[in-house]
């Protein structure tokens, strides 16, 4: 059945959005943060981001992709100007926001009061109810509609509509954590895709299809990669037992502080090893390899819906349930970090047999097609509809 057109609702309307990025955070919040935004502007609506400048922040890269940054300060603001706390248990990621919640509601108040957005994007675990109660209720103009971005279920919010993109997650999950009238988008189908990755899709698993075995592995471990587990994996497939003919291609942030390192180490391995950087064209690399090795994070999405089979290296604790699902899935199996080498080799081996890569290529792009950024417009466009 084909999807509803996406109405007009949200032609002229001004979203915002309050994502950050850092050495520690990464990059996944801001690079799904922008891909709702080309989704949005596409639509007519003006988007403008909040973010503050940690180390590794990504400003630039989003004022280059066409949108306004608002930047907020690295240090905590006077505390006698932040909002009063209210005393509750403290977020397992406070630390990622750079100041308390309360400063960083301060911080943001006046530039939401001059921008009036009709609707604000939150992606930030160190962000609940408390900054959202207190940011839309101090606004001085109309109330705007709430998106909550999350990965986590682990905290309460005021949304209007939630996005959770997980393999595995249910609308349930949020029961108690979210008001009765809150929409909960779960699951893959409403993952956040770049259009290319539409444009790919078919001729991506068509090829798997006809070419089945291993040539092109790609290697893509964040936009950050701070510990170098892309030069853990570089030095762990020398010991392996791969095609003569392989080609590897390794994919890394602008930000990524072993990027030098990781260029040095490619040109020393037994096989022809490149290494780029802030690439645009991520659709056509992950269509054209046969392989992955990668993060277990949003970028999951979009290796399944391109059918790229994955060896996935959880990076983070958040990412657990992601590489647990997609392996039970078959979409994917999962490295161990603790021992690599030996993971490594058995994860390969594991691959070797006939007709396992084209089984795995099958059961990733059944987990996610590339239509959810259509339903989170169709959701936000008839929410605000509503009011």
């Amino acid at each position: 059945m084909s999807e509803a057109p996406i109405p007009s609702q949200l032609q002229g309307q001004v979203v915002a959005f309050r994502a950050d990025a850092s050495l520690e955070i990464g990059s996944g919040h801001v690079m799904r943060c922008l891909t709702l935004a080309d989704a949005l502007q596409a639509q007519g609506a003006q988007c403008h981001f909040l973010c503050r400048e940690h180390p590794g922040h990504l400003c630039e890269l989003i004022e280059a992709r066409g949108y306004p940054v608002h930047r907020l300060p690295q240090e905590a603001r006077d505390t006698n100007t932040a909002v009063t706390s209210v005393t509750e248990p403290k977020l397992d990621h406070a630390h990622w926001l750079g100041a308390s919640w309360d400063e960083d509601a301060a911080a943001c108040l006046p530039l939401l009061a001059e921008l009036a957005p009709a609707w604000l994007v939150v992606d930030h675990y160190a962000l609940d109810h408390r900054w959202e109660t207190t940011v839309l209720d101090r606004l001085p103009n109309s109330r705007p509609r709430l998106l909550v971005i999350d990965d986590l279920a682990d905290r309460r919010h005021i949304a209007d509509l939630l996005l959770d993109q997980n393999l595995g997650r249910q609308a349930e999950d949020y029961r108690g954590l979210v008001p009765e009238g809150c929409q909960v988008l779960a699951g893959p189908r409403y993952a956040l895709l770049r259009p290319e990755f539409r444009e790919w899709r078919e001729a991506s698993l068509s090829r798997r299809a006809r070419e089945p075995g291993l040539r092109r592995l790609l290697i893509n471990l964040g936009g950050v990669d701070k510990d170098n587990v892309t030069g853990q994996v570089l030095d762990a497939l020398i010991t392996c037992d791969l095609p003569e003919n392989l080609q590897i291609s390794v994919v890394m942030g602008a930000s990524a502080p072993w990027r030098e390192s990781v260029t040095a180490q490619a040109r020393t391995m037994p096989w022809p090893t490149e290494v780029v950087v802030n690439v645009s064209d991520m659709a056509q690399r992950m269509a054209e390899a046969d392989l992955a090795i990668g993060a277990a994070g949003s970028t999951s999405w979009e290796r399944c819906c391109l059918g790229l089979p994955t060896l996935m290296v959880v990076l983070a604790d958040n990412q657990r349930g992601i590489a647990q699902a997609l392996e039970e899935q078959g979409a994917s199996s999962t490295l161990d970090l603790a021992d690599l080498p030996r993971s490594l080799a058995r994860c390969l081996a594991g691959i070797s047999a006939p007709h396992a890569l084209a089984l795995m290529s099958q059961q990733a792009a059944n987990r996610v097609d590339e239509k959810g950024a259509d339903r989170v417009l169709s959701a936000l466009s008839a929410t605000t509809q509503e009011s």
